[in-house]
């Protein structure tokens, strides 16, 4: 189960950057293979520093339920129901979402099977496979596990896409290089 974490924290580092460079569209690209993505911004319990994870979700009207895989002992998890409130990063924008456990809840064992279902190859990394298993093995697969909602209350104008600049440089490089490949072309023709 460490190295799982330990693998999970590297990839979460990339998912983040993906965010931050403003690719955060393509987060839900191919849902099926990748899960469907999202990025819970909250801040530290006691050190009040700011922290960024990556999520798979299932969207329910205004609500998107995620789930916290390693049970209460998720910073994460512990972060914003502390706080109540976190910031949401989706697809579609920024949200203020308001947070609240619901495993104990009518239909959270359906609403589990479909985050399962949504965070494409993450549940089978796991080792889970949530179309092929029964009630009961999802149950007793997912028994520390803890059901989030985050409910969205108020869309934000902030920008998780801090490092937009980086692409001007790419592109005025991949820009200038096509310009002297067509003067060279010219010349030699």
């Amino acid at each position: 189960m460490d190295r799982l974490q330990k693998m999970f924290r590297s990839m979460n580092r990339g998912m983040v950057l993906m965010w931050r460079l403003g690719l955060g569209r393509w987060a839900d690209a191919w849902p099926s293979v990748g899960g469907r993505m999202l990025v819970v911004e909250h801040h530290g319990r006691k050190s009040g520093k700011r922290y960024l994870t990556p999520l798979t979700f299932t969207p329910e009207n205004r609500t998107r339920y995620c789930l916290a895989a390693f049970g209460t002992r998720s910073d994460w998890y512990r972060n914003a129901l502390a706080a109540g409130r976190v910031l949401v990063w989706l697809p579609d924008g920024t949200w203020i979402a308001r947070v609240a456990d619901v495993t104990d809840e009518a239909g959270a064992r359906i609403r589990i099977r479909r985050v399962l279902i949504d965070s494409g190859f993450a549940a089978r990394a796991f080792g889970l496979n949530p179309n092929m298993m029964t009630d009961a093995e999802i149950d007793a697969a997912t028994v520390d596990y803890r059901l989030v909602r985050l409910e969205l209350i108020d869309r934000c104008d902030e920008n998780p896409a801090d490092l937009w600049w980086v692409w001007l440089p790419i592109a005025s490089g991949v820009a200038v290089g096509i310009g002297l490949r067509v003067i060279a072309y010219r010349r030699t023709s």
